[in-house]
């Protein structure tokens, strides 16, 4: 099986890793707060404390990781979904990650949303990493979680293209 990291492994990153621990993948998941490391730990996943706005924190978490999700659709701040992104997929180019999810829905501004997800599509045209776009509502659980764990599938499996 592979190793995912999840990057913002708050609730929903937690939903989504269970089901990734459950059909046997590794999951590393990251997490800003030393208090909520616990949190990650009692679900069978390596938790990392890493600032997704300090990427030098960010990237040793990237060692033997097939897929890296990106769980930023509630976190308002522009650098996350521009500059720390386009910064992000750029260093990946260098690495064995095979593929990215973006979570392209949340609370942040839709303006922001759309930003990441079309750095998401540059860095595949650009780079040829395949990538996955969240685009359900968080607000309905059960339809974001088989979302996400679709998209993650559909990387490890049959990395498609990039559209």
């Amino acid at each position: 099986m592979a190793r995912v990291l999840i990057v913002g492994c708050g609730c929903r990153g937690r939903a989504l890793a269970a089901d990734l621990l459950a059909d046997g993948h590794a999951v590393r998941g990251t997490t800003r707060a030393e208090a909520s490391l616990p949190e990650i730990r009692a679900l069978g996943a390596e938790a990392v404390r890493a600032d997704p706005d300090r990427l030098a924190t960010l990237l040793p978490s990237l060692e033997g990781v097939s897929v890296v999700c990106w769980l930023m659709g509630s976190a308002p701040s522009a650098e996350l979904h521009g500059a720390r992104l386009q910064s992000l997929v750029e260093k990946i180019v260098d690495t064995p990650v095979r593929g990215v999810v973006y979570e392209a829905a949340g609370t942040a501004e839709p303006d922001l949303l759309q930003q990441g997800a079309a750095i998401v599509r540059a860095a595949g045209e650009t780079y040829r990493i395949p990538f996955e776009l969240i685009e359900n509502d968080p607000a309905d659980h059960d339809a974001w979680l088989a979302s996400g764990t679709a998209s993650i599938a559909r990387l490890l499996c049959h990395p498609s293209p990039p559209r």
